[in-house]
Protein backbone atom coordinates (compact mmCIF):
# COMPACT_ATOMS: atom_id res chain seq x y z
CA UNK A 1 0.00 0.00 0.00
CA UNK A 2 1.35 3.33 -0.63
CA UNK A 3 1.88 6.53 1.42
CA UNK A 4 0.50 9.72 -0.17
CA UNK A 5 3.11 12.50 0.82
CA UNK A 6 2.95 15.86 0.48
CA UNK A 7 5.72 18.27 -1.30
CA UNK A 8 7.14 19.61 1.51
CA UNK A 9 8.18 15.50 1.78
CA UNK A 10 6.25 15.63 5.68
CA UNK A 11 4.30 12.06 6.19
CA UNK A 12 0.59 12.99 5.46
CA UNK A 13 -0.51 11.36 9.01
CA UNK A 14 1.91 13.90 10.53
CA UNK A 15 0.19 16.83 9.09
CA UNK A 16 -3.09 18.55 10.98
CA UNK A 17 -6.32 17.82 9.34
CA UNK A 18 -9.57 19.76 10.70
CA UNK A 19 -12.41 17.12 10.21
CA UNK A 20 -14.98 19.46 10.33
CA UNK A 21 -13.59 21.41 7.60
CA UNK A 22 -13.15 17.96 5.18
CA UNK A 23 -15.55 17.31 2.14
CA UNK A 24 -18.27 15.86 2.67
CA UNK A 25 -18.10 13.51 -0.53
CA UNK A 26 -15.16 12.11 0.64
CA UNK A 27 -13.59 12.78 -2.62
CA UNK A 28 -9.96 14.33 -0.96
CA UNK A 29 -8.65 13.84 2.64
CA UNK A 30 -6.59 17.04 2.50
CA UNK A 31 -7.49 19.56 4.39
CA UNK A 32 -9.36 22.94 3.28
CA UNK A 33 -7.09 25.57 2.05
CA UNK A 34 -6.31 28.51 4.50
CA UNK A 35 -8.22 31.23 2.79
CA UNK A 36 -11.23 29.10 3.11
CA UNK A 37 -11.21 28.85 7.20
CA UNK A 38 -12.98 31.05 8.87
CA UNK A 39 -11.84 32.67 12.51
CA UNK A 40 -14.22 33.56 14.94
CA UNK A 41 -13.01 36.54 16.79
CA UNK A 42 -13.21 34.76 20.74
CA UNK A 43 -15.20 38.92 22.20
CA UNK A 44 -18.10 37.97 19.75
CA UNK A 45 -18.04 34.24 21.10
CA UNK A 46 -18.31 36.28 24.55
CA UNK A 47 -20.81 38.12 23.77
CA UNK A 48 -23.07 35.26 22.38
CA UNK A 49 -22.57 33.83 25.98
CA UNK A 50 -24.43 37.23 27.47
CA UNK A 51 -23.58 38.24 31.09
CA UNK A 52 -21.90 35.09 32.18
CA UNK A 53 -19.13 35.61 29.12
CA UNK A 54 -18.33 39.09 30.06
CA UNK A 55 -17.97 38.00 34.07
CA UNK A 56 -15.23 35.01 32.23
CA UNK A 57 -13.23 37.88 30.52
CA UNK A 58 -13.17 40.03 33.32
CA UNK A 59 -11.92 37.37 35.43
CA UNK A 60 -9.46 35.97 33.10
CA UNK A 61 -8.19 39.64 32.51
CA UNK A 62 -7.31 40.08 36.60
CA UNK A 63 -6.02 36.72 36.42
CA UNK A 64 -3.27 37.74 33.53
CA UNK A 65 -2.47 40.82 35.34
CA UNK A 66 -5.04 43.68 33.23
CA UNK A 67 -6.56 45.04 36.11
CA UNK A 68 -7.43 48.21 34.88
CA UNK A 69 -8.86 50.77 37.23
CA UNK A 70 -10.03 48.14 39.66
CA UNK A 71 -7.42 48.63 42.01
CA UNK A 72 -7.61 52.52 42.57
CA UNK A 73 -11.47 51.71 42.36
CA UNK A 74 -11.70 49.87 45.59
CA UNK A 75 -8.86 51.75 47.16
CA UNK A 76 -11.25 54.98 46.76
CA UNK A 77 -14.03 53.10 48.72
CA UNK A 78 -11.94 51.84 51.23
CA UNK A 79 -10.87 55.16 52.17
CA UNK A 80 -14.30 56.69 51.88
CA UNK A 81 -15.46 53.32 54.33
CA UNK A 82 -12.90 53.79 56.76
CA UNK A 83 -12.45 57.27 56.97
CA UNK A 84 -16.22 57.73 57.17
CA UNK A 85 -16.23 54.62 60.30
CA UNK A 86 -13.61 57.57 61.58
CA UNK A 87 -15.76 60.70 61.40
CA UNK A 88 -19.02 61.08 59.95
CA UNK A 89 -18.31 64.44 58.30
CA UNK A 90 -16.00 62.58 55.66
CA UNK A 91 -18.53 61.76 53.11
CA UNK A 92 -21.16 64.90 53.97
CA UNK A 93 -21.46 67.27 51.02
CA UNK A 94 -19.24 69.84 52.13
CA UNK A 95 -16.54 67.97 52.34
CA UNK A 96 -16.79 65.58 49.54
CA UNK A 97 -17.12 69.26 47.44
CA UNK A 98 -13.94 70.42 48.99
CA UNK A 99 -12.04 67.44 48.25
CA UNK A 100 -13.07 67.62 44.42
CA UNK A 101 -11.82 71.46 44.43
CA UNK A 102 -8.98 70.75 46.32
CA UNK A 103 -8.09 67.66 43.80
CA UNK A 104 -7.91 69.81 40.33
CA UNK A 105 -4.97 71.79 41.16
CA UNK A 106 -3.02 68.19 41.54
CA UNK A 107 -5.09 66.40 38.85
CA UNK A 108 -4.45 68.74 35.94
CA UNK A 109 -0.74 68.80 36.93
CA UNK A 110 -1.00 64.83 37.03
CA UNK A 111 -2.47 65.16 33.45
CA UNK A 112 0.59 66.23 32.27
CA UNK A 113 2.61 63.49 33.95
CA UNK A 114 0.43 60.93 32.10
CA UNK A 115 1.64 61.87 28.70
CA UNK A 116 5.26 61.91 29.74
CA UNK A 117 4.84 58.50 31.88
CA UNK A 118 3.80 56.61 29.05
CA UNK A 119 6.63 57.59 27.33
CA UNK A 120 8.41 55.69 29.89
CA UNK A 121 10.55 59.21 31.34
CA UNK A 122 10.09 61.12 34.07
CA UNK A 123 9.38 65.12 35.11
CA UNK A 124 10.75 65.90 38.12
CA UNK A 125 10.39 70.21 37.55
CA UNK A 126 6.06 70.43 37.05
CA UNK A 127 6.49 71.97 40.80
CA UNK A 128 8.58 74.54 40.18
CA UNK A 129 7.50 75.38 36.65
CA UNK A 130 3.98 75.72 38.43
CA UNK A 131 4.80 78.07 41.05
CA UNK A 132 7.04 80.17 38.23
CA UNK A 133 3.96 80.54 36.47
CA UNK A 134 2.43 81.87 39.25
CA UNK A 135 4.84 83.93 39.86
CA UNK A 136 5.17 85.62 36.23
CA UNK A 137 0.73 85.81 36.56
CA UNK A 138 1.45 88.17 39.62
CA UNK A 139 3.75 90.27 38.53
CA UNK A 140 2.40 90.87 35.05
CA UNK A 141 -1.26 91.69 36.59
CA UNK A 142 -0.48 92.96 40.02
CA UNK A 143 2.94 95.02 39.67
CA UNK A 144 3.02 95.98 36.10
CA UNK A 145 -0.89 95.96 35.22
CA UNK A 146 -1.27 93.52 32.26
CA UNK A 147 -5.07 92.90 31.45
CA UNK A 148 -5.65 89.70 33.78
CA UNK A 149 -6.72 87.41 30.81
CA UNK A 150 -3.67 87.87 28.89
CA UNK A 151 -1.20 87.52 31.88
CA UNK A 152 -2.58 84.28 32.25
CA UNK A 153 -2.24 83.07 28.69
CA UNK A 154 1.24 84.23 29.43
CA UNK A 155 2.10 82.36 32.52
CA UNK A 156 0.49 78.89 30.62
CA UNK A 157 2.84 79.81 27.37
CA UNK A 158 5.55 79.98 30.32
CA UNK A 159 5.05 76.76 31.12
CA UNK A 160 4.98 75.73 27.71
CA UNK A 161 8.15 77.15 26.83
CA UNK A 162 9.93 75.70 29.77
CA UNK A 163 8.91 72.25 29.44
CA UNK A 164 9.84 72.43 25.65
CA UNK A 165 13.10 73.03 26.91
CA UNK A 166 13.29 70.34 28.67
CA UNK A 167 11.92 68.28 25.90
CA UNK A 168 14.53 69.65 23.37
CA UNK A 169 17.89 69.09 25.42
CA UNK A 170 16.77 65.25 26.28
CA UNK A 171 15.25 64.28 22.80
CA UNK A 172 17.86 66.58 20.52
CA UNK A 173 20.94 66.94 22.63
CA UNK A 174 20.29 63.28 24.78
CA UNK A 175 20.58 64.91 28.21
CA UNK A 176 18.74 61.95 30.59
CA UNK A 177 15.11 63.51 31.14
CA UNK A 178 15.86 62.66 35.24
CA UNK A 179 18.94 65.31 34.87
CA UNK A 180 17.30 67.42 32.98
CA UNK A 181 13.66 68.19 34.60
CA UNK A 182 16.42 67.78 37.79
CA UNK A 183 18.08 70.86 36.97
CA UNK A 184 14.68 72.77 35.84
CA UNK A 185 13.43 71.80 39.45
CA UNK A 186 16.23 73.78 40.87
CA UNK A 187 16.61 76.92 38.18
CA UNK A 188 12.79 77.64 37.81
CA UNK A 189 12.29 77.62 41.51
CA UNK A 190 15.44 80.29 41.47
CA UNK A 191 13.45 82.66 38.73
CA UNK A 192 10.38 82.17 40.68
CA UNK A 193 11.78 83.24 43.76
CA UNK A 194 13.76 86.17 41.35
CA UNK A 195 10.40 87.08 40.33
CA UNK A 196 8.62 87.94 43.00
CA UNK A 197 11.42 89.96 44.22
CA UNK A 198 12.42 90.73 48.31
CA UNK A 199 8.87 90.54 49.29
CA UNK A 200 8.16 86.84 48.51
CA UNK A 201 4.65 87.25 48.33
CA UNK A 202 2.14 88.90 45.55
CA UNK A 203 -1.05 88.64 46.71
CA UNK A 204 -4.08 88.59 43.21
CA UNK A 205 -7.44 90.26 42.72
CA UNK A 206 -10.00 88.49 44.95
CA UNK A 207 -12.76 89.26 42.16
CA UNK A 208 -10.41 88.27 39.30
CA UNK A 209 -10.09 85.17 36.64
CA UNK A 210 -7.67 82.93 38.48
CA UNK A 211 -9.61 83.96 41.75
CA UNK A 212 -12.70 82.47 40.61
CA UNK A 213 -10.76 79.31 39.60
CA UNK A 214 -11.57 77.49 42.76
CA UNK A 215 -14.04 79.47 43.89
CA UNK A 216 -16.65 80.37 41.71
CA UNK A 217 -19.89 78.21 42.01
CA UNK A 218 -22.79 77.40 39.59
CA UNK A 219 -25.50 77.93 41.96
CA UNK A 220 -28.52 76.59 39.64
CA UNK A 221 -28.82 73.07 40.50
CA UNK A 222 -29.70 72.62 36.79
CA UNK A 223 -25.90 73.53 36.02
CA UNK A 224 -24.97 70.20 38.03
CA UNK A 225 -27.90 67.82 36.98
CA UNK A 226 -27.38 69.53 33.07
CA UNK A 227 -23.30 68.55 33.24
CA UNK A 228 -24.10 65.41 34.08
CA UNK A 229 -26.81 64.11 31.65
CA UNK A 230 -24.35 65.53 29.17
CA UNK A 231 -21.53 63.36 29.87
CA UNK A 232 -24.30 60.47 30.27
CA UNK A 233 -25.76 61.39 26.88
CA UNK A 234 -21.94 62.24 25.67
CA UNK A 235 -20.66 58.69 26.07
CA UNK A 236 -24.12 56.97 24.96
CA UNK A 237 -23.48 58.94 21.81
CA UNK A 238 -20.00 58.23 21.19
CA UNK A 239 -20.74 54.67 22.15
CA UNK A 240 -23.02 53.90 19.46
CA UNK A 241 -21.29 56.01 17.17
CA UNK A 242 -18.21 53.78 17.34
CA UNK A 243 -20.78 50.64 17.16
CA UNK A 244 -21.39 51.87 13.90
CA UNK A 245 -18.10 52.52 12.32
CA UNK A 246 -17.18 49.49 13.42
CA UNK A 247 -19.87 47.41 12.13
CA UNK A 248 -19.56 49.29 8.92
CA UNK A 249 -15.71 48.50 9.29
CA UNK A 250 -16.72 44.87 9.45
CA UNK A 251 -14.68 44.41 12.84
CA UNK A 252 -16.04 43.28 16.43
CA UNK A 253 -18.54 46.00 18.33
CA UNK A 254 -20.38 46.20 21.24
CA UNK A 255 -23.91 45.20 21.22
CA UNK A 256 -27.01 47.57 22.04
CA UNK A 257 -27.13 45.89 25.73
CA UNK A 258 -23.96 46.41 26.66
CA UNK A 259 -23.75 50.20 25.42
CA UNK A 260 -26.89 50.93 27.38
CA UNK A 261 -25.45 48.99 30.44
CA UNK A 262 -21.60 50.97 30.16
CA UNK A 263 -24.08 54.41 30.19
CA UNK A 264 -26.38 53.53 33.18
CA UNK A 265 -23.11 52.30 35.37
CA UNK A 266 -21.25 55.28 34.37
CA UNK A 267 -24.59 57.81 35.00
CA UNK A 268 -24.76 56.22 38.91
CA UNK A 269 -21.56 58.40 39.45
CA UNK A 270 -22.24 61.32 37.27
CA UNK A 271 -25.61 61.67 39.31
CA UNK A 272 -24.41 61.09 42.29
CA UNK A 273 -22.01 63.50 42.26
CA UNK A 274 -24.13 66.43 41.00
CA UNK A 275 -26.64 65.38 43.64
CA UNK A 276 -23.84 66.30 46.32
CA UNK A 277 -22.72 69.67 44.68
CA UNK A 278 -26.42 70.96 44.69
CA UNK A 279 -26.27 69.90 48.27
CA UNK A 280 -23.45 72.21 49.24
CA UNK A 281 -22.55 75.11 47.16
CA UNK A 282 -23.74 74.10 43.59
CA UNK A 283 -20.80 73.18 40.82
CA UNK A 284 -17.66 74.03 41.24
CA UNK A 285 -16.08 75.82 38.35
CA UNK A 286 -12.70 74.10 39.17
CA UNK A 287 -14.87 70.48 38.74
CA UNK A 288 -15.89 71.97 35.52
CA UNK A 289 -12.38 72.66 34.02
CA UNK A 290 -10.80 69.27 35.27
CA UNK A 291 -13.20 67.32 33.73
CA UNK A 292 -12.69 69.41 30.72
CA UNK A 293 -8.97 68.22 30.47
CA UNK A 294 -9.03 65.35 31.41
CA UNK A 295 -11.91 64.37 28.45
CA UNK A 296 -9.15 66.42 26.03
CA UNK A 297 -6.55 64.56 26.83
CA UNK A 298 -8.14 61.30 26.87
CA UNK A 299 -9.59 62.14 23.35
CA UNK A 300 -5.71 63.14 21.82
CA UNK A 301 -4.30 59.94 23.96
CA UNK A 302 -7.09 57.61 22.02
CA UNK A 303 -8.45 59.06 19.29
CA UNK A 304 -5.64 60.95 17.11
CA UNK A 305 -2.84 59.76 15.08
CA UNK A 306 -0.73 62.18 17.69
CA UNK A 307 -1.71 59.90 20.78
CA UNK A 308 -1.20 56.38 19.27
CA UNK A 309 2.69 57.94 18.36
CA UNK A 310 2.85 58.91 21.72
CA UNK A 311 2.28 55.22 23.12
CA UNK A 312 4.25 53.94 19.93
CA UNK A 313 7.30 56.06 21.42
CA UNK A 314 6.32 54.69 24.57
CA UNK A 315 6.09 50.85 23.67
CA UNK A 316 9.86 51.37 21.58
CA UNK A 317 11.21 54.28 20.84
CA UNK A 318 13.65 52.73 18.51
CA UNK A 319 10.35 50.39 16.74
CA UNK A 320 8.74 53.83 16.68
CA UNK A 321 11.59 55.60 14.60
CA UNK A 322 11.81 52.71 12.41
CA UNK A 323 8.20 53.06 11.51
CA UNK A 324 8.67 56.99 10.74
CA UNK A 325 7.73 58.56 13.76
CA UNK A 326 9.63 61.92 14.38
CA UNK A 327 10.22 60.74 17.96
CA UNK A 328 12.60 63.70 19.20
CA UNK A 329 9.47 66.07 18.33
CA UNK A 330 7.08 63.48 19.95
CA UNK A 331 9.49 64.17 22.92
CA UNK A 332 9.92 67.89 22.84
CA UNK A 333 5.86 68.43 22.69
CA UNK A 334 5.32 65.31 25.30
CA UNK A 335 7.38 67.54 28.15
CA UNK A 336 5.57 71.18 26.83
CA UNK A 337 1.84 69.56 27.32
CA UNK A 338 3.73 68.87 30.88
CA UNK A 339 5.06 72.24 31.39
CA UNK A 340 1.63 73.75 29.93
CA UNK A 341 -0.51 71.43 32.24
CA UNK A 342 2.09 72.49 35.38
CA UNK A 343 1.52 76.07 34.62
CA UNK A 344 -2.39 75.34 34.57
CA UNK A 345 -2.09 73.70 38.10
CA UNK A 346 -0.15 76.31 39.41
CA UNK A 347 -2.82 78.95 38.44
CA UNK A 348 -5.31 76.68 40.34
CA UNK A 349 -3.01 76.51 43.60
CA UNK A 350 -2.07 80.32 43.35
CA UNK A 351 -6.26 81.06 43.40
CA UNK A 352 -6.64 78.57 46.34
CA UNK A 353 -4.16 81.24 48.41
CA UNK A 354 -5.34 84.02 46.46
CA UNK A 355 -1.57 84.55 45.92
CA UNK A 356 1.85 83.84 44.73
CA UNK A 357 4.46 83.21 47.28
CA UNK A 358 7.68 81.71 47.75
CA UNK A 359 6.48 78.29 48.70
CA UNK A 360 4.38 78.30 45.63
CA UNK A 361 5.22 74.60 43.62
CA UNK A 362 7.17 73.77 46.85
CA UNK A 363 6.90 70.78 49.40
CA UNK A 364 5.08 67.65 48.40
CA UNK A 365 3.23 68.77 45.37
CA UNK A 366 5.68 67.31 43.05
CA UNK A 367 5.79 63.71 44.75
CA UNK A 368 1.45 64.31 44.67
CA UNK A 369 1.46 64.69 41.19
CA UNK A 370 3.19 61.71 40.06
CA UNK A 371 1.95 59.55 42.80
CA UNK A 372 -1.55 61.18 41.47
CA UNK A 373 -0.72 59.30 38.00
CA UNK A 374 0.53 56.66 39.22
CA UNK A 375 -1.81 55.34 41.92
CA UNK A 376 -4.37 56.08 38.85
CA UNK A 377 -2.91 53.20 37.08
CA UNK A 378 -0.65 55.01 34.83
CA UNK A 379 2.29 52.91 34.39
CA UNK A 380 5.87 53.95 35.24
CA UNK A 381 7.58 51.16 32.58
CA UNK A 382 5.60 53.22 29.66
CA UNK A 383 3.73 52.66 26.88
CA UNK A 384 0.59 52.72 29.28
CA UNK A 385 -1.96 55.09 30.72
CA UNK A 386 -5.12 57.14 30.80
CA UNK A 387 -5.66 60.64 31.67
CA UNK A 388 -8.68 59.67 33.77
CA UNK A 389 -5.74 58.08 36.18
CA UNK A 390 -4.96 61.83 36.95
CA UNK A 391 -8.34 62.25 38.15
CA UNK A 392 -8.65 59.10 40.37
CA UNK A 393 -5.46 59.27 41.67
CA UNK A 394 -5.97 63.08 42.58
CA UNK A 395 -9.11 62.07 44.46
CA UNK A 396 -7.08 59.13 46.49
CA UNK A 397 -4.44 61.41 47.40
CA UNK A 398 -6.53 64.24 48.12
CA UNK A 399 -9.28 61.68 49.92
CA UNK A 400 -5.96 60.88 52.39
CA UNK A 401 -5.68 64.53 52.74
CA UNK A 402 -8.74 65.35 53.89
CA UNK A 403 -9.75 62.31 55.73
CA UNK A 404 -6.63 62.91 57.71
CA UNK A 405 -7.26 66.92 58.66
CA UNK A 406 -10.80 65.49 60.00
CA UNK A 407 -9.23 63.39 62.18
CA UNK A 408 -6.46 66.25 63.38
CA UNK A 409 -3.38 64.07 62.46
CA UNK A 410 -0.11 65.24 61.95
CA UNK A 411 1.31 65.58 57.96
CA UNK A 412 3.93 63.19 58.92
CA UNK A 413 1.53 60.45 59.10
CA UNK A 414 -0.40 61.26 55.95
CA UNK A 415 3.07 61.80 54.15
CA UNK A 416 3.95 58.08 55.11
CA UNK A 417 -0.01 56.42 53.91
CA UNK A 418 0.97 58.33 50.73
CA UNK A 419 3.77 57.04 50.60
CA UNK A 420 2.70 53.84 51.28
CA UNK A 421 -0.16 54.02 48.64
CA UNK A 422 2.16 54.93 46.24
CA UNK A 423 4.35 52.03 46.43
CA UNK A 424 1.39 49.78 46.49
CA UNK A 425 0.39 50.73 43.24
CA UNK A 426 3.96 50.75 41.86
CA UNK A 427 3.77 47.22 43.40
CA UNK A 428 0.85 46.53 41.90
CA UNK A 429 2.09 47.57 38.52
CA UNK A 430 5.46 45.78 38.08
CA UNK A 431 3.18 42.30 39.06
CA UNK A 432 0.70 43.16 36.55
CA UNK A 433 3.32 43.68 33.88
CA UNK A 434 5.02 40.25 35.31
CA UNK A 435 1.93 38.29 35.35
CA UNK A 436 0.66 40.04 31.81
CA UNK A 437 4.36 38.70 30.15
CA UNK A 438 3.45 35.01 31.71
CA UNK A 439 0.26 34.96 29.93
CA UNK A 440 1.93 36.05 26.53
CA UNK A 441 -0.02 39.55 26.85
CA UNK A 442 2.51 41.81 27.18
Amino acid sequence: MTTDTPTNGTPADDAPVDMAKAPEDGASGAPAPAAEVSTVDPRLLVRQQGFSGYLDVLLRRLRTGELGSVPVVIGLLVIGVVFQLQDSAFLSANNLSNLFVQSAGTGLIAVGIVFVLILGEIDLSVGSVSGMSAAVLAVLNINHGMNEVLAVLLAILTGMAAGAVHGFFFARIGVPAFVVTLAGLLGWNGLMLQILGPSGTINLDGDGVVAHLTNYYFADKAAAMGLATVCVLAFLAFSLLDARRRKAAGVPSRPLSEILLRTAILAVPAYAAAAVFNSYRGLPLAVVIFLGVVVLGDFVLRRTGYGRKVFAVGGSSEAAGRAGINVPLIRITVYAIAGTMAAVGGLFFASQINAANQSSGAGSLLMNCIAAAVIGGTSLFGGRGKTWSALLGALVIQSINSGMALLGTGSALRDMITGAVLLAAVVIDSVSRRTQKTAGRA
